[in-house]
C-alpha cells in the first residue's frame, strides 16, 4: 500500500521552502501553489508540491547564525574598502578606509571568518554609541 503524501499547513510549508507565510498564501492565491481545502476551509499543501519549489532553493545549507542579521536598522554605516585583517588568538583587527580615513575594528577571530572577509573586499562599519564627543583641532 503506497505511503499517503503528508499535508502541510501553510505555516510548515513556508518554512519547508524558506520563505514567508505571506509569501505561501500569495503563491495559494494565485494558482502558483496547489492546496486541498479541510471541512472547515483551510488550505493544506501536500509535501510532493513543494518539491519544485524546493530546486530552486541553494543546496549548501546558510550559515544561520548572522544569516538574519543581514538587514540592520542601524543607520550609522560607513561603507569602504577592507586594508588589512589580522588574526590573532581569538581577536581579528578589522582596518577599513573610508573616505580617506581608517577605521579599526577588534571583533572576534569567529566573526571574522564566517564574514570571509579579505584584504579589498567592500565591507562596512556600523557605528553603535550612546555619546559622540566632538574635539576642535
Amino acid at each position: 500500500m503506497p505511503e499517503a503524501d503528508p499535508l502541510l499547513t501553510p505555516r510548515e510549508a513556508a518554512a519547508a521552502v524558506g520563505v514567508s507565510y505571506a509569501t505561501i498564501k500569495q503563491w495559494i492565491l494565485h494558482g502558483k501553489l496547489g492546496t486541498v481545502r479541510t471541512p472547515g476551509g483551510h488550505h493544506r499543501i501536500a509535501q510532493s508540491a513543494l518539491k519544485p519549489l524546493l530546486k530552486s532553493q541553494p543546496t549548501e545549507p546558510r550559515i544561520r547564525s548572522r544569516a538574519r542579521f543581514r538587514a540592520v536598522s542601524g543607520r550609522n554605516q560607513l561603507v569602504g574598502i577592507v586594508l588589512e585583517v589580522k588574526i590573532s588568538g581569538l581577536l581579528a583587527k578589522v582596518v577599513l578606509a573610508i573616505g580617506g580615513q581608517r577605521i579599526t575594528s577588534i571583533i572576534t577571530a569567529d566573526a571574522a571568518r564566517e564574514m570571509q572577509l579579505r584584504k579589498g573586499q567592500t565591507a562596512a562599519a556600523l557605528i553603535k554609541a550612546t555619546e559622540v564627543m566632538i574635539v576642535r583641532v
